[in-house]
């Protein structure tokens, strides 16, 4: 029933299009246009209030008889994360980095939920093979542009996935990168800022640099060489962090913030030089499997379907959470543990060579603390490493690699 104070009480964990069954009675001509009051849904917080929208009302202009509305749609923002059935109500979403490994399968999401999605893409590390799937849809549109450039649009949501993340990639045009992290992320901002969206930002586990505590929780400030290789990606995402909370202190930005931690999956570039990709590469193809150091450190990695749900969960949680928040699988592997698990699933008789030095900064030890992402985004890690690895695999086996091209020549 609707409540003399025009206002629906929400449950926590209501479904996703789950039909409430509502009294509505005629009233004064609102400013809706038609014979009924705005209504107004909260989630159980006061400050936390949006439109719900009613079907079958509205025929008539002078107003509408007493009757039941059989469906009320409610944004997916008043759901507990897990929340299932039909889609929520659809946004204008802009992903950018939306061709790359991460952005690609996010975009396949939201536009099978039916939002209208805005893919920006400068395809230097992605590959438009990865969307080209989506491009015949209605409500998916792939404009090719750089972050470090304006960009306005009307939007209601945006991820800012914009930045080549592999360190071969990264420190083949060091001022770019940092240029594509600082200036990408004032270039959302600002967007954010005038249009009212909501900006999450993919920040990385780079920010702690080598740690010297392990695991890392989201207070350890980090050590990071500032002079180093590696400080053009390293400083950048630190410092697109700064501008995300200093827009959201001055100018009340709705932001969100992810450092994201080893990440792998179907869609990786084979050629982006980061250690899942590159083993895997390389085990299929019949070559050995080259380990940098004598393959002791020790990394986590995380299914990309895992880390997504946790992305998607933060853009749509609670408002009073802005984080940052580690998103990763907390299980720790040595890179050798890796490399013998890859040439496992992938036969083809590989083996390990210790071929190369360990890089210069590269950490010795990355694993994540995720209590804060179970506790505030009821969120963990599902898929283990040996299943996901398999189904990372068997995209690689059915890939033709003969069509991807190397970004640049450090992989």
């Amino acid at each position: 029933q609707i409540h003399d104070q025009g206002v629906i009480p929400v449950e926590s964990g209501l479904n996703m299009g789950q039909n409430l069954d509502l009294e509505v009675r005629a009233g004064p001509r609102g400013t809706n246009g038609c014979g009924i009051e705005p209504v107004e849904a909260r989630s159980g917080h006061e400050s936390d209030r949006v439109p719900v929208i009613l079907h079958g009302f509205g025929r008539d202009s002078q107003g509408v008889e007493d009757g039941r509305a059989d469906t009320v749609l409610v944004p997916s923002c008043l759901f507990a994360p897990g929340a299932t059935g039909a889609r929520p109500m659809a946004m204008r979403i802009l992903v950018t980095g939306g061709a790359g490994f991460l952005g690609s399968h996010l975009c396949d999401r939201l536009v099978a939920q039916g939002h209208d999605v805005l893919c920006l893409d400068n395809l230097f590390t992605s590959q438009k093979s990865n969307i080209v799937h989506l491009l015949d849809h209605h409500n998916f549109e792939f404009i090719r542009h750089d972050v470090i450039d304006p960009f306005k649009a009307e939007v209601d949501q945006i991820y800012n996935f914009a930045c080549p993340a592999a360190p071969g990639h990264y420190q083949y045009n060091p001022i770019k990168t940092i240029k594509t992290s600082v200036m990408g992320a004032m270039n959302m901002l600002g967007l954010a800022k005038r249009v009212g969206a909501r900006v999450l930002h993919a920040s990385t586990s780079e920010v702690y640099g080598d740690p010297e505590i392990h695991p890392q929780t989201e207070d350890y400030r980090g050590c990071v060489n500032p002079i180093g290789i590696r400080a053009c990606y390293d400083e950048g995402k630190r410092a697109a962090e700064t501008l995300m909370f200093d827009y959201l202190r001055q100018h009340a930005v709705d932001v969100r913030v992810v450092r994201i931690f080893n990440t792998y999956g179907p869609r990786m570039h084979p050629y982006d030089g980061r250690v899942v990709s590159n083993f895997i590469r390389q085990a299929v193809q019949g070559e050995p499997i080259t380990i940098y150091g004598d393959g002791s450190q020790s990394r986590s990695f995380c299914y990309c379907d895992d880390l997504l749900d946790a992305m998607m969960a933060m853009m749509n949680g609670p408002d009073d959470f802005h984080g940052p928040v580690n998103i990763g699988n907390p299980g720790e592997f040595t890179i050798r543990e890796l490399g013998e698990m890859v040439v496992e699933i992938a036969g083809g008789g590989s083996s390990l060579v210790d071929a190369r030095p360990l890089p210069a900064d590269d950490p010795l030890q990355r694993q994540p603390d995720i209590s804060l992402a179970k506790e505030r985004l009821d969120w963990q890690p599902k898929i283990a490493l040996r299943e996901g690895l398999e189904r990372t695999i068997s995209w690689f086996k059915s890939t033709d690699l003969t069509q991807y091209r190397p970004p640049t020549p450090n992989y």
